[in-house]
């Protein structure tokens, strides 16, 4: 029988240690003592001691002056395999734990006695039979009536399968952080109100700021203009509607590093609600400059080339063709003064090769690069409005309401390379009688728009069906940091959409020396 007198002496006069205890009964499923004090108990109850000291999830043995064992709870019977009869009278540290872990056993089970005990301690419980087991402990002195001290009392749980979910979710946290760091991509956390809350090293070499500068940061610090003074605007539409523009899709926008560099990126972001309901968004940003630079030199090649065959049908083929002329329209001069009948073939034979000649001409004028000032691309389009109108036979008109600036030679020429490759394929596949081609400036953006009344885009197109034409137009598009849609037309036929933003660039703050 436990001495009841005794062990509700020392969990009140020990520094809590039974109460301590209880917390722990109640994590195991008990609750009896949830906040409670041996004090409140009835000392004239021993069977109710008793119970409370026998609860399976109690691990308590008494102990004399000397650490020998007095008495074992049955919780710590069942879980060491010793009954109490056994160990009586041996030395509790050499019974249960193993020899290395001696010395700090008995430092913090004796060596704070007459002294107040908060601190526990974590030692492994040997187990007849099986692998030990992890307790941590309490301890506290045993009194008498008059206060003599009398004893030790040693309150124990089981920490085992606790202590292994701490290291598996540690070892869990250490690879996800693992992953995180050594992520290529830029990978950061925000909040509802667009906070950002974690980065990881990638992020910080992409856009050149420290991790402390950008947490706690609005998510727009990585953002140009103008979609800096809108993201709260969008980030609110989302919050209130739920329709998705970038979340779970994707796609290519532009960011801005801290020098004020602006340059494309792929972002991908997706949303996660946590347990405690708050809602956080993962952003994933991969750096596009490298795949752009390539994009963009292929272009270039594309176009030295365009302009090396446009070259040689300028300066060979047409020169050829304009000789050939001349000397059929010489020979039909001289076949009309002798009233020959073949003059009118060859009067016919001239026509046709001047035809060809001036169609070789406004082909080659199409493959030269196109060399434009700030206003030069709307005379660009215009001409090639014209050009179309001429050799192909069909109404082409060209509208711009208002002058659009184009400073940039490079953007201007992607943007009539697309108008250029929109119009050839209604021609070629849309079998179009009418192509429009309008350019207009709206909020900071160029809009180029290719329409035409030809037989339209079939439902079912595949992308092996589009051909190169379709993805070198997004290509160029992308490379300029907009966006290319090919839609049916409500009216009928096809509309092809170009949307390119004109960022003006953050000049970095100077450094202070």
């Amino acid at each position: 029988m436990i001495p009841d007198r005794q062990l509700c002496e020392a969990a009140d006069g020990g520094g809590g240690t039974l109460r301590a205890a209880a917390g722990g009964l109640d994590s195991a499923g008990s609750g009896a003592l949830a906040g409670g004090s041996c004090a409140m108990l009835p000392t004239s109850d021993p069977d109710l001691i008793q119970s409370l000291v026998d609860h399976a999830g109690m691990l308590v043995i008494g102990l004399d002056v000397e650490g020998r064992i007095q008495w074992m709870s049955r919780g710590l019977e069942k879980l060491s395999g010793y009954p109490t009869d056994e160990v009586v009278g041996r030395d509790w540290v050499e019974t249960f734990l193993p020899e290395e872990h001696w010395q700090a056993a008995r430092l913090m089970c004796r060596g704070g006695i007459g002294t107040e005990r908060a601190e526990s301690h974590v030692k492994p419980l040997l187990v007849r039979g099986g692998a030990p087991r992890q307790v941590d402990w309490f301890h506290s002195d045993l009194k008498d009536a008059a206060g003599n001290l009398t004893g030790i009392l040693c309150i124990g749980r089981d920490v085992t399968e606790l202590r292994a979910a701490r290291a598996a979710l540690e070892v869990s946290e250490e690879r996800s952080r693992a992953v995180l760091e050594t992520a290529v991509n830029a990978i950061i956390t925000m909040n509802e109100q667009a906070v950002i809350e974690t980065v990881n090293s990638s992020t910080e070499r992409i856009f050149g700021y420290l991790r402390e500068e950008l947490v706690g940061q609005n998510i727009k610090i990585l953002m140009p203009q103008p979609y800096r003074a809108r993201h709260d605007g969008y980030v609110g539409a989302y919050l209130r509607s739920g329709e998705k523009k970038i979340i779970g899709i994707g796609r290519e926008v532009v960011g801005q590093r801290k020098d004020g560099t602006i340059f494309p990126i792929d972002l991908s972001v997706g949303e996660a609600l946590l347990p405690d309901g708050r809602r956080v968004f993962t952003g994933i940003i991969r750096d596009l400059t490298d795949r752009k630079q390539l994009e963009e030199k292929i272009l270039q090649i594309s176009e030295e080339e365009q302009h090396r065959i446009g070259q040689d049908i300028h300066d060979d083929l047409c020169q050829q063709l304009a000789a050939i002329g001349c000397l059929a329209k010489v020979a039909h001069q001289q076949l009309a003064r002798t009233g020959s009948r073949e003059a009118a073939n060859l009067d016919e034979i001239v026509r046709l090769v001047t035809q060809a000649n001036v169609r070789a001409r406004e082909m080659s004028r199409g493959l030269l690069p196109v060399v434009l000032d700030s206003v030069g691309l709307m005379e660009a389009l215009k001409d090639l409005a014209q050009g179309t109108e001429r050799i192909f036979r069909v109404s082409c008109p060209f509208r711009c309401d208002r002058p659009v600036n184009v400073p940039d030679n490079k953007m201007a020429t992607q943007l009539f390379r697309i108008a250029q490759e929109a119009v050839a394929n209604a021609i070629k596949h849309s079998q179009a009688g009418r192509i429009e081609v309008q350019l207009a400036e709206e909020d900071q953006h160029v809009l180029l728009l290719i329409r035409d009344n030809g037989q339209g885009i079939p439902d079912n197109v595949s992308g092996k069906r589009t051909g190169m034409g379709l993805l070198t137009m997004t290509h160029r598009a992308r490379m300029l940091g907009g966006t290319l849609s090919v839609e049916p037309d409500e009216f009928g036929g096809t509309v092809v959409r170009c949307r390119v933003p004109v960022p003006t660039p953050q000049k970095a703050s100077p450094k202070k020396p």
